[in-house]
């Protein structure tokens, strides 16, 4: 134990990680590790799919519980445990997850097909039936569920028909994903030395629901015998479970070091009332806090003029008529407060809040 503690220690300063082994504030991430029970997925010979991604998932998780005592870890399964795809989003939704990662191995009727590979939820402009295939076959999983066609709200994974419907999903989270997968490929390539399959984006049912920044990983090919050789192999799975963990911290790292960032969002196309300078401090009303974005027709928003939010915490907060007048503000305050009786003002600087007397300080020295 002491010397795969030293070794996963070596790894985290050789590959340029963060060695501040006790993070900040705490970031929930689950650990999704996919098939499982009656559900073997892949299937060569006695080797299993479903094994192969419950012991990375158990090793990646345990490296994360070890090294950032402040990350909590939720796992879909900790056992051959069968769990329906949509328990799975279920699971990380009810837990406010940050992150969301499922593990998987792959398979392919060529036998030579070989390499990792790393999937966001979409759909390519330029799709290759192979990227297709993988989804469709992992997507195959809620045949073991019954009634799968409600749950799935009709989705047949034996029809390739059905894969249009992921043409018209748009995951609010999708940049951040694309981040993250991005980060869990290159450490795939360079510390576990895998064969670059590259970042896809692919209609998975386990990502479809899932309400946070969400990927799915096939390590290899188990269809592969030096794949399958590896993947089936303590050397194998330290060094996978090590690139994820490795890839884990150092979003992590990123996404805290860029937490204190308030991003405003414009949620309508109408201009604004009014030219809005960076270095003059900008007053809006606050008026509603949602965990997840609302639409631009949602009846919430409705007879709200320059509507935008900011991500804060986790929750995107909704404010409207912005304004570098205080008086203006305050007037436009009184009519949010019909709708909206606990509607506040807040200030910015640029993208970073600021108190409100300090906003009116400077807007004065202007």
């Amino acid at each position: 134990m002491r010397l795969f503690r030293s070794v996963t220690l070596l790894l985290i300063l050789l590959f340029g990680a963060s060695t501040d082994l006790f993070c900040a504030d705490q970031f929930v991430v689950v650990l999704d590790a996919g098939h499982g029970g009656k559900d073997p997925g892949a299937v060569n010979g006695k080797a299993q799919e479903k094994n192969i991604n419950l012991n990375v998932a158990l090793k990646v998780g345990k490296l994360i519980e070890e090294n950032c005592k402040d990350v909590k870890v939720i796992y879909t399964r900790k056992s051959d445990t069968f769990i329906e795809l949509s328990k799975r989003a279920d699971i990380a939704n009810k837990a406010d997850a940050d992150l969301f990662i499922s593990i998987h191995t792959n398979s392919a009727t060529n036998k030579s097909a070989y390499g990792a590979e790393t999937f966001l939820l979409g759909v390519e402009e330029n799709r290759t039936s192979a990227n297709f295939n993988v989804a469709i076959a992992e997507n195959k999983a809620i045949l073991y569920e019954s009634d799968y066609e409600t749950t799935y709200a009709g989705y047949d994974p034996n029809s390739a028909e059905s894969q249009i419907i992921f043409e018209f999903m748009q995951n609010e989270h999708q940049k951040e994903s694309l981040k993250f997968a991005s980060i869990v490929q290159n450490r795939l390539v360079n510390t576990a030395q895998r064969h670059n399959r590259g970042v896809h984006q692919a209609g998975f049912l386990v990502l479809w629901r899932s309400a946070m920044p969400s990927i799915l990983i096939e390590l290899g090919f188990i269809s592969n015998a030096n794949d399958m050789k590896y993947m089936t192999s303590q050397k194998g799975m330290d060094e996978l479970s090590q690139s994820i963990y490795l890839a884990f911290n150092e979003y992590l790292t990123e996404t805290r070091n860029g937490q204190n960032k308030t991003t405003s969002v414009v949620m309508e196309n109408k201009p604004q009332t009014e030219v809005i300078k960076t270095d003059i401090p900008v007053f809006k009303v606050q008026f509603l806090t949602s965990k997840t974005v609302l639409g631009k027709k949602d009846s919430r928003l409705s007879g709200l003029s320059d509507v935008e939010y900011y991500k804060d915490n986790g929750l995107y907060k909704y404010t409207c008529g912005a304004t570098t007048d205080y008086n203006k503000i305050q007037a436009t305050k009184k009519e949010v407060n019909k709708k909206y009786k606990d509607a506040f003002i807040v200030a910015f600087l640029g993208e970073k809040r600021i108190s409100i007397d300090e906003a009116r300080r400077l807007a004065g020295k202007n």
